[in-house]
């Protein structure tokens, strides 16, 4: 009996095992001159990159999973692209240019069989084989990078409202957040955190919420100043808002909202004479000298 011929499967995983090194070079080279990849990658990066998902394919093939699952379903592989994606993401490189490197590989796998003696039948069969495998590769990258610029985002975005939300302290024990700009929800949650962590980061007893920079005041920004209000004094300090502006102090009476039992002074330093009396401290304040 005649040895039956390898499947397009063999025939590629027998391919990779024997020309590995060969396989990540050549697509390093593709990516290079197609300049698919982030602009500050380094030569060792990317062949490191490419060895760790050209093994990892080849492993893949090497077991049982079928060809539509093996990139979805074989941990190596898809952490592989996975870490390839975030990598560019966080290099900047577009996600079309990723999703391109990653589908660039069929040509390297291509030429790795090229030198078998294949039929046309066989190397039509080999190449729609390659392309059910990368063209997966390819849509997972590009999920993953939109993930991994999503979360970049979301990050970078907190970090400026942090930043857009300073807590600084004013005297012993009373501490200011000065807001400028809108106050949405996003932004009082971190308002909040902040404030509360600065309260027991410096054992302040009260804390001013500045909203001479606020436009407008209405119903959501009430609310959103309410709570940060209670969660305060559940941490045991007082609280005072100030920068309450004739303008929004009608607005806030024209919706009926209910300040009353919340300390309002007009101006910062109102509000921190306030503060200096509920600490006690208001003996301590130097005297500032008359000029002649």
């Amino acid at each position: 009996m005649t040895a039956s011929k390898p499947t397009a499967r063999a025939r590629l995983t027998q391919a990779l095992a024997q020309r590995q090194a060969e396989t990540a070079d050549r697509w390093v080279q593709l990516q290079r001159e197609r300049e698919q990849y982030g602009r500050s990658a380094a030569e060792d990066e990317l062949r490191e990159e490419a060895d760790g998902l050209v093994a990892a394919l080849g492993e893949g093939l090497a077991g049982d999973l079928p060809i539509d699952r093996i990139v979805s379903e074989h941990p190596p592989l898809r952490e592989a692209v996975c870490e390839l994606s975030l990598r560019r993401a966080r290099a900047g490189t577009p996600p079309t240019a990723t999703a391109l490197a990653v589908l660039s590989l069929k040509e390297a796998l291509l030429e790795t069989v090229q030198d078998q003696d294949l039929s046309t039948g066989e190397l039509f069969e080999l190449a729609l084989m390659v392309n059910h495998l990368l063209d997966a590769a390819g849509a997972l990258s590009f999920e993953t990078y939109v993930q991994g610029r999503e979360e970049i985002i979301r990050r970078q975005s907190r970090q400026l409202l942090e930043l857009s939300t300073p807590v600084v302290q004013l005297w012993r024990k009373v501490l200011a957040v000065p807001l400028i700009g809108n106050l949405d929800t996003a932004r009082s949650q971190v308002v909040m955190e902040n404030l509360l962590e600065g309260i027991q980061t410096h054992e302040a007893s009260v804390a001013i919420i500045d909203i001479t920079g606020v436009p407008t005041v209405d119903t959501s920004v009430a609310q959103h100043l309410i709570q940060t209000v209670k969660a305060v004094r559940l941490m045991g300090a007082d609280c005072v808002i100030s920068g309450v502006r004739p303008g929004i102090a009608q607005t806030i009476v024209q919706l009926g909202i209910d300040l009353s039992d919340i300390l309002t002074r007009a101006t910062l330093a109102d509000a921190l004479a306030t503060a200096m009396r509920l600490t006690g401290d208001a003996d301590d304040t130097p005297e500032v000298p008359k000029l002649p």
